[in-house]
């Protein structure tokens, strides 16, 4: 599970760069101030949580059900959040938005959060 986690974590963050210099140099002739500020909103997330998922693959085991959950809800969530955003977007400049993406957004939110219930959950057992 590290070894998968440290390759997702390691391709997300690729690809963010990769998005990120795409929607500065090329989405931006295209896209409305409010769609690239949509975009960049899922790069960011996007970069976070591979982050994230790389920090917690090179200091968990990931062998208990509570970090295998963790870390599914990141990585699930991560390319939920942002690749619905990115779709939106570009659906959009090209003016046919898929509305079906919308409500895949805030689901992959919704998996983010509980990921980062489940990490202060894992901080708390420690402690107690």
């Amino acid at each position: 599970m590290v070894l998968i986690a440290q390759l997702v974590g390691a391709l997300l963050g690729l690809l963010a760069v990769i998005f990120g210099a795409f929607g500065a140099h090329i989405l931006k002739k295209i896209f409305t101030i409010e769609q690239l500020h949509s975009f960049e909103t899922g790069v960011k997330y996007q970069m976070y949580h591979a982050l994230v998922i790389l920090m917690l693959s090179f200091n968990l085991n990931l062998e208990s059900s509570l970090e295998k959950n963790m870390m599914f809800c990141f990585i699930i969530g991560t390319f939920l959040f942002s690749f619905s955003i990115y779709g939106l977007c570009i659906s959009a400049a090209k003016g046919k938005k898929l509305k079906i993406l919308g409500p895949i957004t805030p689901l992959g939110g919704l998996f983010l959060v509980i990921g980062w219930g489940l990490l202060l959950y894992n901080f708390i057992k420690s402690f107690i």
